[in-house]
């Protein structure tokens, strides 16, 4: 091989006449190789510049270090961050993380999981879709390889980590009520469970403080909140105006929307006498102290959900992996929400 270029493990174990499992055991484990041997490798992975493919040298381990995980929109900067923290806190554990969005479509969540299924991993964390996913097909992930629902889930036989939107919501709704006039609930797309919970804790926590439920539907399933929440605004305003004048939206990016509507009417959002709306949220999306003005809404703990379904992972592929079909250790994690207060309401 005189132009030294080598392509892969195969031709780096010929160039030095070693032979291929020796190169491959010394790549899984340096000091499982004689020290001799070990001085050979690394000295002509010197000489060849030679890099492996660390992914390649995972997948070819019997306990491969890959899982993968799977969101619905990677440029949301609420998924975003959770998979950052994930990325970071996998690899301080040894493990790469192979991160795919669906991008809010049947199809593409789809082809994810098929993919995820087609190489060799560890395990996965995918926060679903929701009532738009091919159940069949991610309980066929789960008999494959442990598997954590995150942010939402689709049924409740696979551990799940979320935020607990019971407390949340009821957390909303009496700041919102000792604070001023009760909110009306503006809903969001019917896309998961997470929209049926919290208009279900909305309604339950009205009525436990003795108050009226109001809830503005939405009959749009987009994943573009935005969208929603600036579309139902402006007709709701052209219909004269919310019931009520504090506005409770379903998350943050419906929040977003109903802002920049009625901005674009004259009106103004706050909690200072004269003006017109209260507006608040749900989740602390990474740009909600950002909008004008300020968004208060409740913080689900990025940190922590991020944490918590990862440890649930690992903890499940140290207990062995059952190949029977079988269903893996059920737990659910419910994490607490934070109220945030700012200008909004």
């Amino acid at each position: 091989m005189d132009d030294k270029k080598i392509r892969n493990m195969e031709e780096f174990a010929q160039a030095m006449g070693i032979s291929r499992p020796t190169v491959s055991k010394y790549f899984n484990d340096p000091s499982s190789v004689r020290q001799s041997t070990r001085d050979r490798i690394e000295a002509a992975l010197l000489e060849y510049d030679y890099r492996p493919s660390i992914f390649a040298v995972n997948l070819n381990k019997k306990n491969p270090k890959n899982i993968g995980v799977i969101v619905p929109h990677i440029s949301d900067p609420f998924y975003a961050e959770i998979v950052r923290q994930i990325e970071t806190l996998a690899l301080q554990e040894g493990y790469w993380a192979i991160v795919l969005s669906s991008h809010g479509d049947r199809q593409l969540e789809t082809n994810a999981v098929q993919t995820l299924l087609s190489l060799k991993l560890s395990g996965a964390v995918v926060a679903p879709l929701g009532y738009g996913s091919d159940l069949r097909l991610i309980q066929s992930l789960r008999t494959s390889m442990p598997l954590v629902f995150m942010d939402s889930r689709i049924e409740d036989e696979t551990p799940f980590v979320g935020t607990d939107n019971g407390q949340s919501m009821s957390l909303m709704v009496e700041y919102l009520c000792r604070s001023g006039e009760p909110p009306c609930y503006l809903d969001m797309p019917l896309v998961n469970r997470n929209a049926v919970e919290r208009k279900e804790a909305y309604i339950a926590s009205m009525e436990r403080l003795g108050k009226e439920p109001i809830i503005v539907e939405i009959s749009s399933k987009t994943w573009d909140f935005e969208a929603v929440g600036y579309d139902e605004t402006v007709k709701v305003l052209g219909n004269g105006g919310f019931p009520t004048k504090t506005v409770l939206c379903a998350n943050d990016r419906i929040a977003f929307g109903v802002m920049a509507a009625t901005y674009q009417r004259g009106m103004r959002v706050g909690r200072e006498p004269g003006c017109d709306l209260r507006v608040a949220g749900h989740d602390d999306h990474p740009l909600s102290r950002y909008a004008c003005p300020a968004l208060t809404t409740v913080a689900q703990d990025y940190t922590q959900i991020a944490r918590s379904s990862l440890e649930t992972l690992l903890h499940m592929i140290d207990r062995s992996p059952k190949k029977d079909g079988t269903s893996y250790e059920q737990k659910t994690t419910l994490l607490e929400a934070k109220l945030i207060m700012r200008d909004s309401a």
